[in-house]
C-alpha cells in the first residue's frame, strides 16, 4: 500500500540514505540537489554506506548525469570513509 505520508527531511547538505528504500534513491536525490540549490546549499553529502556498494555504484550513475553537480569523490579523508560520497554543486548565482 502506498498510503504513507511524506518524509520531510531537513535540507542541510547532509542526505542520510539509510531510512529511504533503494527504489526511492533514483527520484531522492535528484530532487535532494535541486532542494539544496533553490537554498543556495552548494556542498552536499550523500550518505549511502558501505554495504556491498550497490547503492554506492547508483548514487554516483545518478550523480555522473546531472548537470548541476560541478564534482563528487568518495569521502575518503574523513570518518565516514566510502559510505559517504562529497558532492559539489554549481552556483546557480554565480553563473548569472
Amino acid at each position: 500500500m502506498d498510503d504513507m505520508e511524506p518524509i520531510e527531511i531537513p535540507i542541510d547538505g547532509v542526505l542520510d540514505l539509510h531510512t529511504f528504500h533503494p527504489r526511492d534513491v533514483k527520484n531522492l536525490v535528484p530532487d535532494y540537489i535541486a532542494a539544496c540549490l533553490e537554498r543556495g546549499v552548494y556542498q552536499v553529502r550523500i550518505i549511502h554506506g558501505k554495504g556491498t556498494g550497490t547503492l554506492l555504484r547508483t548514487v554516483h550513475s545518478i550523480l555522473e548525469k546531472m548537470p548541476e553537480v560541478i564534482s563528487f569523490r568518495l569521502a575518503h579523508e574523513d570518518r565516514s570513509g566510502w559510505g559517504a560520497t562529497l558532492v559539489e554543486l554549481h552556483n546557480q548565482e554565480e553563473q548569472r
